[in-house]
């Protein structure tokens, strides 16, 4: 079993996505032996209100629930945010959200995000919080976004104990909170390797180490990404067989209760 929990559909404003449709996306999966997928609309990251991304998603993954798990985009800085999640919940059976403060032009500690995630945890939503979308150096002319810093996230954390958050698309976790023993954070979250290395540095090892096999989650970043490359980083890592089959799904189902 090998559970993706970093996919994505649609389309994005300054780039072509290849493998962007559920049945594109699923015919790769196949490819990679992936079984099933956290997906969200690439659309709603640029989209002015993303709401209209979350109904195509919940459109294109009509038939393929038992693969694809549709995650919510939501916008707490946008007006109408609470139905809006509500729709996403208890109309479209969607299992979390995803925030992007940077791209959205809110902060973590801006009182309606920590309302928007104490609203989702209480519906029992797992909350995903992409450290990036793409390579800063590959950005447009038109958009300057940063990554979300690491510090913003682990406050985030220790605010909402009841939350379960799942961060991707990240990177330097060893040399933050997050990532280190001791920091006294909650056990909240979960980390994903797509951007983690295996070896050199071998981040995915020390974070191992420093907060256990069972907070690590696999993630492709599909299709933003090559999937090739995580799943290599899954192969060499040096640890047993047992802490792998966390990472490849045991983690994932266990946070989405699956």
């Amino acid at each position: 079993m090998l559970i993706d929990v970093n996919a994505y559909l649609g389309h994005f404003a300054f780039r072509r996505l290849r493998y962007n449709t559920a049945e594109e996306l699923l015919k790769l999966m196949d490819e990679k032996a992936i079984d099933k997928a956290i997906v969200s609309s690439a659309s709603a990251i640029t989209y002015r209100n993303v709401q209209s991304g979350n109904e195509e998603l919940f459109e294109e993954v009509k038939g393929h629930e038992d693969r694809l798990i549709p995650f919510a985009v939501i916008n707490p800085a946008y007006a109408g945010w609470e139905d809006d999640l509500r729709i996403c919940r208890e109309e479209f059976g969607m299992k979390g959200l995803r925030l992007y403060p940077k791209w959205h032009n809110y902060e973590l500690s801006d009182p309606r995000c920590v309302e928007l995630i104490n609203r989702a945890t209480e519906m029992g939503m797992v909350i995903s919080i992409p450290i990036r979308v793409e390579d800063y150096r590959q950005r447009s002319w038109l958009v300057d976004v940063p990554d979300v810093p690491l510090d913003e996230i682990a406050e985030l954390v220790r605010r909402c104990p009841e939350a379960k958050f799942v961060l991707v698309n990240g990177i330097g976790f060893v040399n933050s909170p997050l990532g280190q023993k001791g920091s006294e954070l909650p056990p909240n979250y979960f980390i994903e390797i797509s951007r983690l290395s295996a070896l050199l540095r071998n981040e995915i090892g020390q974070l191992i180490e420093n907060i256990g096999a069972e907070r690590i989650v696999f993630g492709t970043g599909i299709p933003f990404k090559y999937p090739d490359p995580s799943l290599v980083k899954l192969e060499v890592l040096e640890i047993s067989e047992d802490e792998k089959e966390m990472i490849r799904w045991r983690n994932a189902a266990s946070v989405l209760a699956l």
